[in-house]
């Protein structure tokens, strides 16, 4: 089959390099893909936001299934518009991409259908939202209601830092995506990402992961869309997954049905692990980026069959395989992000690093021109492997790393450091 997918992130590398694997695809289309995507597939300059064109190139193209890869575009009905020409698309409608598109839907939806998550208020006036504050502990946490980018969320460390972030948030620092917010308590806890598939009725449980926000060591500095992630996440125990699928994965599975809007698509938890157990931060609808990077190099079935049972319905008759050894990966981001940063740096000796075993550079904000690579993002590569332990697969990926001659690039040098000190704690 043919297939198409959207995005051009370190997400979509990835899922294309699995996808390249499967038996059932014959060719592989990605728009607009980056500069390390090319010997998988054919990139191109196809803008998603066009609905009309997705369409018109699937049908001159035919293409037998869209692999639909960033939010946006989702949020925006993309999935919609291809459902409607009888187009196989993985990915949620618009209305079920409000999950992740509007932070008010989701808590309403978790109150509602009683799904663990931390209180909230919803408001899109700034001094009903500062009365709101009152005799609220501290820190409290505000988020943009809408899409940006994984930076519209402010832990408020004091009152003026919480009101500082109401104003700046309603006053369109996150453009339409402030034009609500949503305070919502602190939750004292663990961070951890679950992983599942769904297809409107029945549930594939995947994977858990653990990702780094923050943009500094040690978890400082503000946050970002991530710098990186391992899988699994040691936090995520047997009963903890069981409990979060129990009390928050089905129970959404049935609420959006209720409402008539059943989801199809990945379901991309963000969890708390607090003393209660697994509670909601935050839902997203399609795989994490950098999480699905390690989540693609751990899964050892074929993916495509998975991906079309989401989309047409079946997923109960299908299992998926999985490395039980973990999976790091690391990103290298340009200098100066996550605020201003230079562009087209060239990026040398990514051939050094090609051939380890269980190691793969993922490619996101770069482009290829003449034979070379060059920086053209934020977040550009994430160099990932699997070994034995956490700590090894850390080492691995760093190695691949410093092989990297990129003068321009930064890295955190402690990804997987929870994990690590689990894994030490235990030897001892």
């Amino acid at each position: 089959m043919n297939i198409l997918v959207i995005g051009s992130g370190g997400r979509e590398h990835a899922l294309v390099w699995k996808i390249a694997k499967s038996p059932l695809v014959s060719k592989i289309y990605v728009a607009p893909g980056n500069g390390g995507m090319e010997d998988l597939a054919t990139c191109i300059p196809l803008d998603a936001s066009d609905h009309d064109a997705v369409v018109k190139f699937c049908q001159s193209h035919h293409i037998d299934f869209v692999v639909v890869g960033p939010e946006g575009p989702l949020v925006a009905g993309l999935a919609d518009s291809l459902n409607k020409e009888n187009i196989t698309v993985f990915g949620p409608t618009a209305y079920a991409a409000k999950l992740e598109g509007s932070k008010g839907f989701t808590k309403d939806l978790c109150l509602k259908y009683n799904i663990p998550t931390a209180a909230y208020g919803r408001f899109n006036n700034a001094q009903e939202a500062k009365n709101f504050l009152h005799g609220k502990d501290i820190p409290i946490v505000i988020k943009a209601d809408g899409l940006a980018a994984g930076k519209g969320v402010i832990i408020a460390e004091t009152m003026a830092q919480a009101t500082q972030a109401i104003d700046d948030i309603l006053g369109g620092q996150f453009g339409d995506a402030g034009a609500e917010l949503v305070i919502e308590e602190f939750l004292e806890g663990e961070e951890a990402s679950f992983f599942a598939l769904c297809d409107g009725d029945n549930i594939l449980p995947l994977a858990t992961a653990q990702d780094h926000k923050r943009v500094g060591e040690g978890d400082t500095g503000p946050n970002t869309g991530g710098m990186g992630a391992y899988s699994p996440a040691p936090v995520m125990t047997d009963e903890i997954i069981q409990r979060t699928l129990n009390e928050i994965i089905l129970p959404t599975v049935r609420g959006m049905k209720a409402e008539g809007y059943p989801f199809k698509g990945v379901f991309f938890a963000g969890l708390m692990i607090t003393a209660k157990g697994p509670e909601l931060i935050e839902y997203n609808v399609r795989f994490g980026d950098p999480e699905c990077q390690v989540l693609m190099m751990r899964l050892k079935s074929d993916i495509v069959p998975a991906l079309l049972a989401s989309a047409k319905g079946g997923l109960d008759k299908i299992s998926l395989d999985w490395h039980n050894m973990p999976a790091l990966t690391v990103v290298m981001a340009t200098k100066g992000y996550p605020e201003s940063y230079e562009k087209n740096t060239e990026i040398r000796n990514l051939e050094k690093t090609g051939g380890q075993e269980n190691t793969m550079i993922f490619h996101a904000g770069t482009k290829k021109e003449n034979n070379k690579i060059f920086a053209v993002g934020g977040r550009v590569l994430n160099i990932t492997a699997m070994d034995k332990t956490v700590s090894e697969a850390k080492d691995k990926a760093y190695r691949a790393l410093d092989l990297i001659d990129w003068p321009e690039g930064f890295c955190r040098r402690d990804i997987g450091w929870r994990a690590i000190l689990r894994e030490k704690n235990n030897n001892n």
